[in-house]
């Protein structure tokens, strides 16, 4: 990890600390995954997706694949959101073809089903996972270590899966409020938790997803992704204030500007639908890092689209602190000359 005494060197901590590069340094949401033919490998060794991300082994050669491939500047911790309900104590299996599912709460009562006792212990093959990747990346490679957002692992644990609409997670956090904030409570309580034990063991960056934030109104917005992410955050500034955090509420849109007011973040993940140029206008410089946001489609799709994406991307972002990413993850289609054209474009003389 670096030292919080002394002056950021790898690319990423340099650009949220506010410095301006160029190139920006790039990592990709996802960039571990099924469209790399030796990620399908190891996969199919695996009986069940919990398996690879609790066997350290296989998590940290998979978090490594992109990392050997392509010229990244981080690399994100393999696992998945879903692994803090089901260190809960909730039953979570990911069904081929169908997602996740799990046993969902359905009343107040069954929070007592939750053990958050048992968190740290039941997490305990992810921190050593991160603890080898931190021993073994190369020295200029940031590790980035995440977590579900707590409106967002809410709205799955109320649901029993995914969702189109989220309506019964909608619906119990407008109509029963006590309820859904004493879930969010301790779900707020265990993220911080489970993030500060990733920085404990290696983690140099944090990014919190909040993946259906954008499915709420305004006023819900505030209260249960706004609120959460500050209490997050000023918890991971008193114990690792070294440690930077990303944010990234998907889809709040016209608020991104009041989440970056409340929350602090050193940085924020913007999501595809957002215009570059307003993001520049109201997001000033010295407050937050911009990072994002390709269009996955775009990348997918690659040609003389992507090529005019990053182009616009590094024109409107040009003068200020960033990161390239994506707006969401990489699409399992996605070929692999497109990921390595993204970087040849981003690296090529004049940009």
């Amino acid at each position: 990890m670096e030292n919080g005494s002394e002056p950021a060197t790898k690319p990423i901590l340099q650009a949220l600390a506010g410095t301006v590069l160029t190139p920006p340094p790039v990592w990709l949401m996802r960039q571990a995954g099924r469209y790399l033919p030796e990620y399908r490998r190891v996969r199919a060794r695996v009986s069940g997706f919990l398996e690879l991300c609790y066997t350290p082994e296989l998590a940290v050669e998979v978090t490594l694949q992109p990392i050997r491939r392509f010229a990244l500047d981080a690399a994100i911790l393999f696992s998945d959101i879903l692994v803090v309900p089901h260190a809960l104590g909730m039953d979570v299996r990911f069904l081929e073809g169908e997602g996740p599912k799990l046993e969902p709460l359905r009343r107040p009562e069954d929070l007592a089903k939750l053990r958050p006792g048992e968190l740290q212990e039941r997490l305990r093959p992810v921190y050593e996972t991160v603890a080898i990747l931190a021993r073994e990346l190369p020295p200029e490679v940031a590790l980035i270590g995440f977590s579900g957002a707590p409106w967002t692992l809410a709205c799955y644990m109320l649901e029993g899966g995914g969702s189109k609409d989220w309506s019964t997670a909608r619906r119990v956090a407008l109509g029963e409020p006590d309820f859904f904030g004493r879930l969010i409570d301790l779900l707020t309580e265990s993220v911080g938790e489970y993030l500060l034990s990733q920085i404990a063991h290696g983690a140099e960056v944090v990014q919190l997803f909040d993946s259906w934030a954008g499915v709420l109104p305004e006023a819900q917005v505030r209260r249960w992704v706004i609120e959460p992410a500050r209490r997050i955050a000023e918890r991971l500034r008193e114990h690792a204030a070294a440690v930077p955090l990303i944010g990234f509420p998907r889809g709040i849109g016209p608020l991104y500007p009041a989440f970056v007011e409340r929350v602090r973040p050193a940085g924020i993940g913007l999501d595809t639908t957002v215009p570059c140029g307003w993001a520049e206008a109201v997001l000033g410089p010295s407050a937050v890092t911009l990072q994002g946001n390709l269009d996955p489609v775009t990348l997918l799709v690659g040609g003389p689209p992507l090529a005019a994406a990053v182009a616009h991307i590094e024109e409107t972002w040009r003068q200020r602190p960033r990161i390239f990413n994506l707006g969401h993850g990489i699409l399992p289609q996605t070929p692999i000359k497109h990921v390595e054209a993204l970087l040849s474009h981003l690296h090529s003389p004049g940009r």
